[in-house]
């Protein structure tokens, strides 16, 4: 886990439920769930992380349609 990550909780996030938090370093981003922070983390590229965030998004939104 980055020691000195900044992390961000998804907008998507209620109050009280299980939250993804992400934090960006140096050339790779950090994923995990609020739940147990301090296991399950994953790490991608950035752009791997944005083709994720694209995907989630279409999915999102065939869904709503």
């Amino acid at each position: 886990m980055p020691q000195h990550a900044s992390w961000q909780k998804s907008s998507y996030c209620g109050q009280g439920e299980s939250c993804v938090h992400v934090a960006a370093c140096a050339g790779t981003v950090h994923i995990t769930e609020s739940s147990d922070p301090s296991r399950s983390i994953l790490a991608a590229t950035p752009r791997a992380f944005c083709a994720l965030i694209h995907t989630l998004k279409l999915k999102e939104t065939r869904t709503r349609g």
